[in-house]
């Protein structure tokens, strides 16, 4: 976030700092608040936020990236890093929030401010698009719509910007009133009030009160009356009000919304007098947020004319990032459809995550509609790449070839998309995570596809923003100091390997755990380097595991004795976890084997116990809350009886999810998070705070009209008495659908429908019973997502959430989203 006019000085002047300088004069241009995320370091100042995990803990890496700038709130830091600029505050969150007020308050750009449940980056993205040839615009990177998303936002912002566009998302209450701050918005926009992070409001109108704090002193406030209903009109925010909406009188009433070939044509009535639109979408709810822009450019005083002109132009936003697996082992990074230094830099911390190869290559495109200077900008993008240690750069345009001296790495330059594509069968692609990043007008699009395998109409989507959300989740429910175990056995649980771990890696959890010692060593293959515990370890695998430094689960003294027999050629303490049955019956020591256990490991020189842990049977069940307590009793007294043999002390634990939800006492000091990561936990009514990660879909290969009588499927099961349409879906048992679904025990969503399964489930192909609705073939079909949840298949045929997951076959590709 560029910015370039203070000193360090200057800094600790406005946030009345308790300051500690060795050289005041350092200009100061970047905000950093993750010690992995650093462009250039000597003008970077790092704020040790107090979040799920104490920012402090990350001064010796962001020192270690040549950071020596801190923004602290525990001055004991000052002494261990003596060659440093210190600033300590009461809270590094107000400093960081005050310092962009402080900026804010420099330049009289007209601001837009953005809030809602749903939508708030869509429009925002969109009215970039119909604004920018009118104003050189600021707006927010990605979502950046948090506490701390804000201030880096408007710290943006430069003399040369003449508007400002930017959202603000709350969690709770009292957190609006600083993020209005911030922004001072001239202008608001409400775009919905959902479900979306209700758990932090006791009411919808409690929620809705708090975000119309943003609009408090605009100057105009563009709402429809369908979101503001708990609020009397007198109460609304803006000296004047723009109101939208197609239920009700508006300024902006839309009188009829018509399809016409994968577009939306609208008719509203404003100003007593017919005008129309047309959208380049047909879903609901990318027609709403054309509502929102529409009504946006008419309360700026755009004619209908005008508006009409440019809403017919406007282009899909993707918000993601998309990884996918390419050609010739390599794994491809899917941002093709915009291109900005800021979500250059997003793109890029992503690129450093994936750890599976070791080279990395970028295909970018020129950047346009910067409002930089061109040397200024391809020089801070050639530094970027250098400082992510980029490998490789493909660039096309023309403009970015004319700075190719800048790139001082392995460089390649083409005119445009075609030419690239004519040289595509004679340029080498192999074993190396490729970074596809383009302006929407390259069509990079075609890029992508040539560099990614086929896939299967059958995808299964991870979104991994929402699997931190819930890895941050329980970091929240966690003492101060636990550590955190991750489960990813059985593929992920159905979502991946390498993929996963290497974001849990990222975002520093402790251990990961695996069932078998070949998921390990594919971890560690893939550049895995956190500790791996393998939870059920084969005597065959044994040599195995100590070349790859995986540390195994010992569970009986057959197993101890035969590892410790492994390790003769060994003089080192090789790290084991002891597994104790406290009640599971599975797996594990009994009491009548501790002696023994405690004899064998008394004085060893070959193995350390690095941890001792036991399994919760019925953690998350109100009714043997009885036996876990027994469980933890007998868990403490046998671990006792180990700890008082060794001379050091291992981690304990036996929390898994829902013993985390439910059992704080349990805790010690690690826990094991499962199926909680994925959006599962059964000490959580209705999985509450938690996020859907996966999402599984196909499409309609063929739509048929029965007659009455028809039967569908084999051993004719599927009966159409009436007849009707039928859709065959590209699914079978094969994918992992199985065949428990037919006969209308199953159901899919196709274009908002909910509509059920007829006849019998085939091994690559599921028909479903669509009568009555619209569909063709090339529709989507999801099978499950967050309306149509994985709960609500599994208590179709009687199972649980682990088992629909873990069935999804491989041949289903995986295809995983980064916001």
């Amino acid at each position: 976030m560029q910015n370039s006019i203070y000193t360090i000085a200057r800094i600790a002047e406005i946030l009345n700092a308790d300051a500690k300088l060795i050289d005041s004069e350092v200009v100061i241009q970047y905000l950093v608040i993750d010690s992995r995320s650093v462009l250039v370091p000597e003008n970077s100042i790092f704020f040790a936020l107090a979040a799920h995990r104490d920012g402090h803990e990350f001064i010796k890496d962001a020192y270690a990236k040549e950071i020596r700038n801190f923004v602290i709130t525990d001055e004991k830091y000052i002494a261990q890093y003596p060659d440093c600029n210190f600033l300590k505050v009461e809270d590094a969150l107000e400093a960081l929030q005050q310092l962009a007020i402080e900026h804010r308050e420099q330049f009289n750009l007209k601001t837009i401010g953005i809030t809602g449940s749903n939508g708030k980056t869509i429009v925002k993205e969109w009215l970039y698009q119909l604004l920018a040839a009118d104003y050189n615009i600021v707006k927010s990177p990605k979502s950046y719509n948090s506490q701390i998303g804000v201030p880096l936002s408007v710290w943006q912002i430069d003399a040369d910007h003449t508007l400002g566009i930017f959202e603000a998302g709350i969690s709770a209450i009292n957190e609006m009133e600083s993020l209005a701050k911030i922004i001072r918005p001239e202008i608001g926009i409400l775009t919905n009030i959902g479900e979306a992070h209700a758990e932090g409001f006791s009411s919808k109108k409690e929620k809705l009160t708090e975000k119309l704090k943003l609009f408090k002193d605009s100057e105009l406030f563009i709402y429809s009356p369908e979101y503001v209903g708990e609020v009397s009109a007198k109460d609304l925010p803006g000296k004047k009000q723009f109101s939208w909406s197609s239920k009700q009188t508006a300024d902006l009433q839309v009188i009829a919304v018509e399809p016409i070939e994968g577009n939306c044509y609208l008719r509203a009535i404003y100003q007593n007098r017919e005008i129309e639109c047309l959208l380049p979408f047909k879903d609901k709810a990318s027609i709403e947020n054309g509502m929102i822009c529409w009504a946006t450019l008419l309360a700026l005083g755009y004619t209908p004319e005008q508006a009409d002109l440019r809403l017919e132009k406007l282009s899909h936003v993707s918000m993601r990032l998309e990884l996918k697996n390419g050609i010739n082992q390599c794994s491809i990074i899917d941002d093709s459809y915009s291109a900005d230094i800021s979500s250059l830099a997003i793109a890029l911390d992503f690129l450093n995550q994936q750890n599976q190869h070791a080279r990395k290559t970028v295909i970018l495109s020129e950047l346009f509609e910067t409002g930089r200077d061109d040397l200024d900008l391809y020089t801070e993008i050639a530094e970027l790449l250098l400082q992510k240690k980029v490998n490789r750069l493909i660039g096309i345009g023309t403009h970015i070839a004319r700075f190719a001296d800048l790139f001082k790495f392995e460089t390649q330059f083409f005119d445009d998309t075609n030419a690239f594509v004519e040289a595509f069968p004679g340029l080498q692609f192999s074993h190396e995570t490729i970074l596809v990043k383009g302006a929407r007008r390259f069509e990079f699009g075609r890029i992508s596809k040539l560099l990614t395998q086929k896939i299967h109409d059958t995808v299964l989507e991870i979104d991994l923003n929402a699997m931190v959300g819930n890895l941050q989740f329980y970091r929240s429910k966690i003492k101060p100091g636990v550590k955190i175990m991750a489960m990813v056995k059985a593929f992920s649980y159905g979502s991946g390997s390498f993929e996963i771990a290497n974001l849990l890696q990222f975002h520093k959890v402790d251990y990961l755990a695996v069932a078998y010692a070949d998921e390990g060593i594919a971890l560690r293959k893939a550049g895995i380097t956190l500790p791996i515990m393998v939870m059920s370890p084969e005597e065959s695998a044994f040599e195995a595991i100590i070349k790859h430094q995986l540390e195994p689960e010992i569970y009986s003294v057959d197993i101890l004795n035969s590892f410790i027999n492994a390790l003769s050629d060994y003089d080192f303490d090789y790290p084991i976890h002891i597994k104790i049955d406290s009640g599971m019956h599975r797996l594990g020591f009994d009491q009548s084997e501790i002696s023994t256990l405690t004899g064998l490991l008394k004085d060893n020189a070959k193995v350390k116990v690095q941890s001792i842990f036991s399994h919760l049977v019925a953690s998350g069940e109100a009714e043997h809350d009885g036996f876990t307590q027994q469980q933890i009793v007998r868990f403490n007294t046998m671990a006792q009886q180990l700890l008082e043999v060794l001379t050091y002390k291992p981690l304990l634990h036996i929390a898994n999810t829902s013993g985390i939800s439910r059992w704080p006492e349990g805790q010690m000091d690690m826990v094991r998070l499962g199926i909680g990561l994925y959006g599962f936990d059964s000490a959580l009514p209705h999985n509450r705070g938690l996020q859907t990660v996966m999402v599984l879909k196909t499409t309609v290969s063929q739509v048929k009209t029965l007659e009455p009588g028809e039967t569908v499927g084999y051993s004719r099961k599927g009966v159409m008495p009436h007849g009707g349409k039928i859709a065959t879906v590209k699914i079978g048992y094969a994918d992992g659908y199985s065949r428990a679904f037919g006969n209308g025990v199953g159901k899919m969503l196709i274009n908002g429908n909910l509509v059920p399964t007829i006849g019998s489930i085939c091994m690559d192909m599921t028909m479903l019973d669509i009568t009555g609705i619209d569909v063709k073939a090339g529709d989507e079909a999801i099978v499950f997502n967050k309306e149509h949840t994985i709960m609500q298949l599994a208590s179709d045929v009687n199972t649980i959430p682990y088992e629909i997951l873990t069935n999804i076959s491989q041949r289903v590709k995986r295809v995983y989203f980064y916001e």
